[in-house]
């Protein structure tokens, strides 16, 4: 083997190698992208239950991040009267 010769594989494998890694970098972000999508659908008219609030009650409303939640006091339920 030759210089040049060996210089092209070595180019080619660095370029299969990285071919590769950029492959199964984007199928693994991909399909973790598409996993979590699925958590942020409504279970209401599916097979799946996600709490038992969510079967029998009133459907789930979560409050805007720009809600004012007020002062909480977190000890004042664990005080006995």
């Amino acid at each position: 083997m030759t210089a040049p010769e060996i210089l092209n594989l070595l180019i080619g494998l660095v370029q299969g190698l990285g071919t590769i890694t950029v492959f199964l970098l984007v199928l693994f972000i991909g399909v973790c992208v598409l996993l979590t999508l699925t958590k942020f659908r409504s279970t209401r008219n599916s097979l799946t239950v996600k709490s038992l609030d969510e079967l029998v009650g009133e459907p789930i409303h979560y409050l805007p991040p720009t809600t004012p939640r007020g002062t909480v006091d977190q000890l004042a339920g664990s005080r006995r009267p």
